[in-house]
């Protein structure tokens, strides 16, 4: 009977559908469920399995699927799928404390603090004012001995030179690991980021093209990688034991579900994210190809205030970017500030953010920490005084984008 009471209760339940933003404002993000999502959600509850079970692993595999990748590990955020990427690469490959992993200057604050927590050392390097993603020459310059990882971010979507950078890691004997927190989906040819380098990460943020409100998956070809990680993702227990109990000089026949051969983390994603994340991923081409359009509508529309702001360019047409969200640099010409820009549009109900962290190394966090800067970093620098970027999701329209150019139309750049 109460089973019975359930379905009928559950079956009735509904979100409406999703609304479109109000026309006068935009937003940063947006969640894009309904009852689908719901559902889901709520045959989670009526299993009673919450913790990390049959939708985690269905999850992994089916993200790692859609990407071109053997094997996925869901993780409680982007931010520790890098942590343990970095330890498990670390570890298989027998890096030593105090070796150099190089990584954008311009980026999140979490691509350089998993690095200093795993006792590495981050390299900044300089990006390119056209993509906002590291610079391939740069790279060059700032490789050592010491260097053993290279550690490209693509940012907001727009895909890396990863041909490129996957060409000279080879020639240096380097590993690359990619950061693709903001960039699900994106894609170089037909090949999607996240499958060019040994191993890589993504969050599954709130505000990302896909979500499951707090969440982040590892992708990798390598198994040792793959098991290593799962390992310390949960404690440091022992997996791929093939026998139920354990034994060696110290202890006899003990469960080895109480196994610990490492030392680990608690860094699960939990049955209802997960549920959430197999429901987002079938709709994820859907958000992404808005976002393209909104994106391609806003580009062309903004070519008139070329004078006083410009935004990124697509690397080719062999390029598939994601628009996480969408940038704006301030030129020279341009005698206000960015502070004042943003905060007239802001007035008008636009929200805006600058470009994650700046420069890194300029932030509190990172400067008597170790690390090493190659070059002035002037276009960080310059991003980090100059860029700012508004919401470009699913939820809004061309209305939304208009009423933004109104907006930008009105501002007194020279002042």
């Amino acid at each position: 009977m109460k089973n019975k009471k359930l379905n009928n209760f559950f079956n009735k339940l509904v979100i409406k559908k999703n609304k479109t933003i109000s026309s006068n404002r935009i937003t940063l993000s947006e969640p894009n469920f309904d009852n689908k999502e719901l559902f889901e959600v709520l045959k989670v509850f009526k299993s009673t399995n919450f913790s990390s079970g049959k939708n985690v692993l269905k999850f992994e595999n089916q993200f790692a699927k859609k990407m071109g990748m053997k094997y996925g590990l869901a993780t409680n955020s982007g931010s520790s799928a890098n942590l343990l990427s970095l330890l498990s690469l670390k570890k298989i490959y027998k890096i030593k404390n105090g070796s150099e992993v190089i990584i954008p200057a311009s980026t999140f604050a979490t691509v350089a603090m998993p690095i200093l927590q795993a006792g590495l050392i981050p390299v900044y390097v300089d990006v390119d004012l056209d993509t906002l993603n590291i610079n391939v020459n740069e790279i060059k310059k700032a490789i050592t001995k010491k260097t053993k990882i290279i550690m490209p971010v693509h940012t907001l979507g727009l895909p890396c030179e990863m041909i490129k950078i996957s060409k000279l890691a080879k020639e240096k004997n380097l590993i690359v690991f990619e950061d693709c927190c903001e960039a699900h989906g994106a894609k170089i040819g037909n090949k999607f980021v996240g499958s060019f380098g040994k191993i890589s990460a993504f969050s599954f943020y709130i505000a990302h093209n896909m979500t499951t409100i707090e969440g982040g998956m590892i992708l990798t070809n390598n198994k040792d990688l793959y098991l290593n990680a799962r390992s310390m993702r949960e404690f440091g227990r022992i997996k791929n034991y093939k026998k139920r109990y354990y034994s060696d000089k110290y202890i006899k026949d003990y469960d080895v579900n109480y196994i610990f051969n490492s030392l680990g983390y608690n860094l699960r994603m939990s049955e209802i994210q997960a549920a959430l994340g197999l429901v987002q991923l079938k709709k994820l081409n859907k958000f992404n190809y808005k976002r393209i359009k909104l994106a391609n509508y806003l580009e062309k529309k903004i070519l008139k205030f070329s004078k006083y702001l410009f935004t990124t360019k697509k690397l080719n047409k062999n390029v598939i970017n994601t628009y996480y969200t969408f940038p704006f640099l301030i030129t020279n010409k341009a005698k206000i500030t960015r502070r004042k820009i943003c905060e007239y549009l802001e007035e008008k109900h636009i929200q805006t953010r600058p470009m994650m962290a700046g420069c890194l190394p300029d932030q509190p966090a990172f400067r008597n920490e170790p690390g090493r800067i190659v070059g002035k970093l002037k276009n960080s620098r310059y991003i980090r005084d100059k860029c700012f970027f508004v919401g470009i999701h699913p939820k809004l329209n061309y209305s939304n984008l208009d009423y933004l150019l109104n907006v930008l139309s009105k501002i007194k750049y020279e002042r």
